[in-house]
C-alpha cells in the first residue's frame, strides 16, 4: 500500500526516554508497563511486549521511538497512551526502534 507524504507527516513519531518499567502480569501476552518521558508532551504510559529480549531494569534510560497520536488503548487495567515501536523478529520477539545517538525527548522523526 502506498501512502502519501501527508499521510506520513500525520503520524506522530517522537522519541522519549523510558524512566520506569514494571512487569505487567495482567496483560494477555507477556509485556511490561513503561513510563516514557516524551519531553514537551509530558510523561506517557505504554504497554510493550518486550519481555523476550529485554529485562525491565535494562530498559530504564533507553530512548525509544513512539507513535504519539493514536488514541489511548486500555490493556487490562492499564491505559497505554503511546505505541512503543520495534521490529518483530520471525520468532515473535521485538527489538526496540531507537535513535542511534541521544536526542532531546519529544524530538520528531522526520
Amino acid at each position: 500500500m502506498v501512502v502519501s507524504w501527508q499521510d506520513f507527516e500525520n503520524i506522530g513519531l517522537r522519541v522519549g526516554t523510558i524512566i520506569r518499567a514494571e512487569d505487567f502480569p495482567k496483560a494477555m501476552k507477556p509485556a511490561y508497563k513503561l513510563w516514557i518521558d516524551m519531553g514537551e508532551l509530558g510523561l506517557k504510559q505504554s504497554s510493550a511486549q518486550l519481555t523476550a529480549l529485554y529485562d525491565k531494569e535494562e530498559l530504564v534510560g533507553k530512548q525509544v521511538i513512539c507513535v504519539t497520536n493514536f488514541p489511548p488503548k486500555q490493556v487490562a487495567d492499564f491505559i497505554s497512551e503511546v505505541l512503543t515501536t520495534g521490529f518483530v523478529l520471525p520468532n515473535g520477539s521485538v527489538v526496540l526502534a531507537q535513535p542511534e545517538k541521544k536526542v532531546p525527548n519529544g524530538s520528531k522523526l522526520a
